[in-house]
């Protein structure tokens, strides 16, 4: 089974992850995994961090001579700001200062909750781990799983929807044209039309001293039908890939296919009509309303994921919050911050989209080498076409 598990914190010296299950002879290098590193930090509303920050990936174990050994893959981000953190977030105790405790959680962020369940009177002790800093080592596996995925002519894309109220238009564009767009564009759009007013929005919300979110989509082609199950309720792939997203810093609603549209419509109009292809040996849906799964499971069309995400909660025109000292009302704290990183989240979201798509793939036709996944995978296919 794929598996990863993160450390580190924003500040801290690096953030890192640990990926378990890439079978062996996968041909992979530093640089497919930093050209991912280097999409997250674009973006027009991003922060000054993301001036300071070239995201860069070391592999510290599990790849040798360009490709995996099957052993788990270790891959550390370094932190370039933590040379004007390391007092603030030095491990040892004698640099603890009364001056860089932090006291006024800010509303809509992890800082309260987190003090509170951890027992922590410095808010940095939270907002530290909270931070989307983290999502840099969820990049660098999805880059790894990306890569896995591309073996099996897999592809996993992602683009802006939405920009506060600017939504673009549903523009019909075959997914593997996607990047060729979004790639040269500052907020990840392919509609040029809306991104301009989408543009305009973030300027606003930053004259202001606010923030504003949006909506990212990802889109999966060429997954075969099958992956997933119906069996239970924690195989299910809708299911694995809706906790994957809900699970990004930020984001607070996913939809798979027509999601919450679908209520507009009488069955007759949601549900995809099944055809034949004679000539391909193959089942088609004459439209894609599901999204590309039915039942938990993939049913060979186009997967269509999208996340929500909220406004970044850190404001340069803070909220009102609670001292915990005092217990006085004050404003909350001021964090440096993005004012939409929503394009950035869209990179994050087709990461953790493909590590799920990757695990499910493995789960399927497992193998301890590409070879003996890849001989399990056509077996399957002759399978699927003498149906």
């Amino acid at each position: 089974m794929i598996r990863y598990y993160t450390a580190g914190e924003s500040h801290g010296k690096s953030v890192t992850v640990i990926i378990e299950g890439i079978p062996a002879g996968l041909a992979i290098t530093a640089g497919d995994i930093n050209h991912h590193l280097a999409r997250r930090q674009k973006g027009y509303g991003r922060g000054k961090r993301m001036q300071i920050e070239t995201d860069k990936a070391e592999v510290t174990s599990g790849i040798r001579w360009g490709e995996t050994l099957g052993s788990p893959i270790c891959l550390v981000v370094k932190n370039k700001d933590w040379e004007n953190w390391t007092e603030i977030m030095s491990l040892s105790k004698k640099d603890k200062n009364e001056e860089f405790i932090k006291r006024t959680p800010r509303p809509g962020h992890a800082d309260l909750s987190g003090m509170l369940k951890y027992d922590r009177k410095d808010m940095r002790d939270i907002l530290e781990r909270a931070s989307a800093r983290e999502t840099a080592a969820r990049v660098a596996a999805g880059a790894v799983a990306k890569k896995l995925l591309e073996e099996f002519n897999i592809y996993v894309v992602s683009f802006t929807k939405q920009i506060g109220k600017i939504r673009a238009r549903a523009l019909n564009m075959d997914p593997k044209d996607v990047p060729g767009v979004t790639e040269e564009s500052p907020l990840r759009c392919i509609d040029k039309f809306a991104e301009k007013k989408m543009v305009a929005e973030i300027k606003n919300a930053g004259k202001n001293g606010d923030t504003v979110g949006g909506i990212f989509s990802v889109v999966v082609q060429g997954a075969p039908p099958g992956l997933g199950s119906h069996t239970q309720w924690d195989l299910k792939l809708d299911g694995r890939v809706a906790q994957a997203l809900m699970s990004v810093q930020a984001i607070k609603g996913v939809e798979v296919g027509r999601g919450f549209d679908v209520v507009n419509y009488r069955g007759s109009k949601t549900h995809d009509e099944i055809k034949y292809d004679r000539s391909r040996k193959q089942f088609f849906r004459m439209t894609n309303n599901a999204g590309g799964i039915e039942g938990g499971m993939s049913n060979g069309e186009v997967m269509i994921f999208r996340g929500a995400m909220k406004p970044i909660s850190s404001l340069m025109k803070p909220l009102k919050t609670v001292d915990l000292t005092t217990k006085k009302s004050v404003d909350s704290a001021i964090v440096r911050s993005d004012i939409c990183a929503v394009p950035a989240a869209g990179v994050v979201g087709e990461a953790v989209v493909a590590i799920e798509v990757a695990r499910a793939m493995k789960e399927k036709f497992g193998g301890d080498s590409l070879k003996e996944m890849k001989r399990n995978y056509q077996n399957y296919i002759k399978q699927i076409l003498n149906y």
